[in-house]
């Protein structure tokens, strides 16, 4: 999906991620795409509704892809629900029941299921939060100054 020496995704993970983006947003949430987390994993993308809820989503491009990551059951500790993100196409049967899907495109997505609520901790909510909003206003200041771009968040 990622491509580890280019840092971009490769067509099919890049259409998936724009429609699940406008997905997110026609739900009412604001995502953040590569967020890295407390773990020291980095989620495809995090997104945050209006009362707070956190939704993890993993993209997944294709089915050597999905079986190749193992690493998704760690981002429920970061997130009120785990979602996959695939194409129309790929077969939703090896997604977790316990998971959410979503199949997307470039040009949007539906939301198959929302998969299992499990409430984050208080603390662990505020901190992913935190982590979230700083991200964003990063990412925001390094548009208007790109030197800002190069430097690593503490």
């Amino acid at each position: 999906m990622l491509d580890t020496l280019s840092g971009q995704l490769d067509a099919g993970a890049a259409a998936i991620r724009r429609g699940l983006l406008r997905t997110m947003h026609a739900c009412g949430f604001v995502a953040v795409v590569e967020l890295p987390l407390a773990s020291g994993r980095r989620a495809d993308v995090v997104a945050l509704g209006s009362g707070a809820e956190i939704w993890v989503v993993e993209i997944k491009s294709s089915v050597a892809d999905y079986r190749a990551d193992r690493k998704w059951p760690e981002y429920q500790r970061h997130c009120d629900r785990l979602l996959f993100a695939v194409a129309p196409d790929f077969p939703c049967e090896l997604i977790p029941a316990s998971a959410g899907l979503i199949l997307a495109d470039a040009y949007g997505g539906d939301i198959v299921r929302k998969g299992t609520l499990h409430r984050l901790a208080a603390g662990t909510r505020k901190a992913m939060l935190v982590r979230i909003a700083r991200a964003a206003a990063a990412r925001l200041a390094a548009i208007s100054d790109p030197i800002l771009g190069e430097l690593e968040l503490r």
